[in-house]
């Protein structure tokens, strides 16, 4: 399972889609003004949110 974990205090998160139970996957989407955002995306095409956040900074995965 995809766990995103806090840099800053280590507090961590388990993902996966609720449509389907598969473990969400760690992408980096472009907007159309350039910014690049961190998003957990379902690898079955369900969907995408934004990666989790904690102490004011994205949560990063490791899988």
């Amino acid at each position: 399972m995809a766990l995103y974990s806090c840099p800053t205090c280590g507090m961590s998160v388990n993902t996966s889609c609720g449509a389907c139970g598969a473990e969400l996957v760690d992408e980096v989407i472009t907007t159309d003004a350039g910014a690049e955002v961190r998003v957990s995306q379902c690898p079955n095409g369900h969907g995408k949110i934004k990666s989790p956040m904690c102490c004011g900074t994205d949560m990063s995965c490791s899988v």
